[in-house]
């Protein structure tokens, strides 16, 4: 992962949602498919598909501040790195995760491009009741790229580096 190629060649993060000092005593991080927009036209604003049974999806209802965070070994193994390496490029952006109405057009889209990176999600049961969520309000992302220590990306510039916008 260059140093700002945002996250759209990744297709799993980690969601905490639980406070930190909970976190500690009993978890809070919850493995996530994602997607920011149709393959090589990412747009750095990840949308989400959760259901109701997801304790992330109850940890929200009362607080929807998160952080979401991706590491360069989601893309695979990485030259027989471990994920602790220093080395190993990690990103972590922090918003707040919000229900989209499925049926608005950006639901609409969510939908339709967590499906294209993620064509097993149209087989999820119905019954749990999945629905398309967006992080959003975007206020800090904090990278960790090779050796050189962490960097605040500012938000601006994180969002207008996707070179290849969806139309």
């Amino acid at each position: 992962m260059a140093s700002m190629e945002g996250v759209s060649d990744y297709l799993f993060g980690l969601i905490p949602t639980t406070p930190l000092i909970q976190l500690a005593l009993r978890g809070g991080w919850h493995v996530v498919s994602f997607s920011d927009g149709f393959p090589d036209r990412g747009r750095g604003i990840p949308y989400f598909y959760l259901t109701k049974y997801d304790i992330s999806v109850r940890n929200i209802e009362k607080d929807a501040k998160v952080a979401f965070a991706v590491s360069e070994l989601g893309l695979g193994p990485v030259s027989g790195r471990d994920p602790q390496d220093p080395t190993v490029t990690k990103l972590t952006i922090t918003g707040n995760l919000e229900k989209l109405d499925r049926n608005s057009a950006e639901g609409q889209f969510a939908l339709s491009v967590l499906e294209a990176k993620h064509p097993g999600m149209k087989k999820w049961p119905a019954d749990h009741d999945f629905e398309p969520y967006k992080l959003e309000d975007i206020k800090d992302l904090f990278l960790l790229f090779e050796t050189g220590g962490p960097v605040h990306v500012p938000v601006k510039e994180y969002l207008r580096y996707p070179k290849k916008m969806a139309e």
